[in-house]
């Protein structure tokens, strides 16, 4: 089974980039089995097709607007999610509702979908989360894990090397633009 836990915002918009740090968060607290691949999407939409493709699930983590209250942690699957993306509040949702319809078409999407999502407090510019999301990411990693755990995988708490949490370092599987040649830049 195939796994991918995705973080989706623009993380110098607030609390518009949850989704991204509750990943992080996640990559961080867990020792992910080889089966769960974390990936930073960030804002990306098209970039994501060959990520995503044949994956037998997708857990998606994204700010998202459901009318509850802010910084509430909410869990939509399946059906619910494309539905959810239908009223959009952030370019990248365009991006992934045409990922997912892309991957349909192309016999690749995933067998099961879910969205935890954290209902935003601020969006506007800025690198922190609000205080109030800032509590919420631990209800929202520890909602990925449930799932995770319902799916079958025993996630184990990390622990750094000597103890040494305050130093202790993780990775997330960045999605990788393309490569753009220098002739595409040119004024004509």
């Amino acid at each position: 089974m195939r796994v991918i836990v995705l973080g989706l915002g623009n993380i110098l918009l607030r609390d518009e980039g949850v989704g991204v740090r509750v990943v992080e968060a996640l990559a961080e607290r867990y020792i992910l089995p080889a089966e769960i691949e974390a990936v930073d999407g960030g804002t990306v939409g098209m970039d994501l097709l060959d990520t995503l493709a044949g994956c037998d699930h997708l857990l998606i983590c994204d700010a998202v607007q459901t009318g509850a209250p802010p910084a509430s942690v909410v869990r939509l699957a399946n059906a619910e999610v494309p539905a959810l993306f239908q009223t959009r509040f952030s370019p990248h949702q365009l991006g992934l509702s045409e990922v997912l319809a892309t991957l349909i078409l192309m016999e690749e999407a995933p067998a099961a979908i879910t969205l935890v999502g954290v209902v935003p407090v601020d969006m506007e510019l800025g690198a922190e989360l609000s205080p109030e999301v800032t509590a919420a990411v631990g209800l929202a990693v520890e909602t990925l894990v449930t799932e995770l755990q319902a799916i079958g995988f025993r996630l184990v708490p990390s622990v750094s090397p000597a103890g040494d949490d305050e130093n202790f370092s993780f990775s997330l599987t960045p999605c990788l633009l393309p490569a753009w040649e220098e002739e595409n830049f040119k004024i004509h």
